[in-house]
């Protein structure tokens, strides 16, 4: 079993920047992908970022260059570093864990709010 959880979450005007933290732990495995994904009202849950452990990232287009995915030494927590954020980024962020090199079945998290406005 993993438990996933995420923090960092929070009010930030436009143009600020937020870095959300993403914790497994449990029966964590060196070969293993994290990724972040978002969910606003009414919207279905997308693909944000997500790294495996060999340290491939991938980004939506949508926060390609305004975003960052990295890890911990120990692989077992994962960051999302935002930049110049946007009102259309206003979604519950949720962290996701996966045994092996695809997001396609894991672990999820509670989710954190992140709220753009001025």
């Amino acid at each position: 079993q993993v438990r996933v959880v995420e923090s960092g979450g929070g009010l930030v005007q436009p143009g600020g920047s937020l870095r959300l933290s993403c914790a497994a732990s449990g029966s964590i495995f060196s070969i293993a992908t994290m990724g972040w994904y978002r969910q606003a009202p009414g919207k279905e849950r997308e693909l944000v970022a997500s790294i495996t452990s060999g340290g491939t990232v991938n980004y939506a287009d949508s926060v390609k260059g305004r975003c960052t995915i990295s890890r911990d030494t120990g692989k077992n927590t994962v960051y999302l570093q935002m930049n110049s954020l946007k009102p259309e980024d206003t979604a519950v962020y949720y962290c996701k864990f996966a045994r092996g090199g695809y997001l396609n079945n894991g672990y999820w998290g509670q989710g954190t709010q992140v709220t753009v406005s001025s």
